[in-house]
């Protein structure tokens, strides 16, 4: 599985876990370079609080397009730092 923006590569695994209709990228497996700290949280009752990241790809910026668990309540410990996107692209 790619997350793909501009045709740009921000992320490719063979080992995503899909939770709500969500592909979670490992850590490890994003490009880094494309992506940029943001300030935004989100609170999910079962998953805890969600970080997010723009994506900087093609020259654009997408404001919170990414989000992340990176301290999960105990019931989505299985997706701890692993990242999924607004509107992802496959390839």
């Amino acid at each position: 599985m790619r997350a793909v923006r501009k045709n740009i590569v921000l992320a490719d695994s063979n080992d995503t876990i899909v939770v709500e209709g969500n592909h979670y990228f490992p850590p490890d497996s994003i490009k880094r370079e494309y992506f940029q700290k943001s300030d935004k949280h989100t609170i999910c009752s079962w998953k805890g609080e969600a970080s997010y990241y723009h994506i900087a790809a093609g020259g654009e910026i997408e404001e919170n397009a990414a989000w992340y668990y990176p301290e999960p309540k105990e019931k989505a410990m299985h997706i701890k730092g692993y990242v999924a996107f607004y509107n992802l692209e496959r390839a």
